[in-house]
C-alpha cells in the first residue's frame, strides 16, 4: 500500500509545500508538480547527470532521491540558477564555444560546473572532466565544454 507525505521545502527560493507519494522521486516532483522541466529524467539510474540539481548546496542526482527525502531541503534547479545569473558566466562560456547542442544533458552539465565555479580555486582540465564523468552527453565529444568550464575557472580564453 502506497502512502502519501507532506513535505516542505524551499524550491528556488520559494516555500512549497505538497503532498507527495513515498516513492516520487525528486526530478519529477520538480517536473511535474512544480512544473521546473529544466532537469531532466534520463537514464533513472543515477548514471547520465542530466537530473543533477543542488539540495543544501550539494549536488544530487534528482532520479535517485525521493522527494520526502528533501523535506525541509533548499533545492536549487537550473531554472533558479539562471534567473538568478549565477550561471551567466558559464552560459556565456557555454554558447562562445559552442558546448551545447541538443541541450539535453546542458543543464545537468552547467550544475556539475557550477560547482566546480563555486569551489574557487584554478583546476586542470583533467580534473574538469573527472567532475564532469558523471555526466553524459552524445552531441560535442566534451571538448567544448572543458573549454568553456576552463575560460570560466582559470580566466582562459
Amino acid at each position: 500500500m502506497e502512502h502519501d507525505y507532506d513535505i516542505t521545502l524551499t524550491v528556488n527560493g520559494t516555500k512549497v509545500s505538497r503532498r507527495v507519494p513515498a516513492r516520487q522521486h525528486l526530478v519529477d516532483f520538480l517536473r511535474e508538480d512544480l512544473e521546473l522541466t529544466g532537469s531532466h529524467a534520463g537514464c533513472e539510474h543515477g548514471v547520465c547527470g542530466a537530473c543533477t540539481v543542488r539540495v543544501n548546496g550539494e549536488i544530487v542526482r534528482g532520479c535517485l532521491m525521493l522527494a520526502v527525502q528533501a523535506n525541509g531541503c533548499r533545492v536549487d534547479t537550473i531554472e533558479g540558477l539562471s534567473d538568478s545569473k549565477e550561471l551567466s558566466k558559464l552560459q556565456t562560456a557555454f554558447h562562445e564555444h559552442n558546448a551545447l547542442q541538443c541541450g539535453f544533458c546542458t543543464p545537468g552539465m552547467l550544475m556539475a560546473a557550477q560547482d566546480l565555479v563555486l569551489k574557487n580555486k584554478k583546476i586542470s582540465r583533467e580534473e574538469i572532466r573527472t567532475q564532469l564523468s558523471g555526466n553524459f552527453c552524445r552531441c560535442t565529444g566534451y571538448q567544448a565544454i572543458v573549454d568553456a568550464i576552463e575560460e570560466v575557472i582559470n580566466g582562459k580564453g
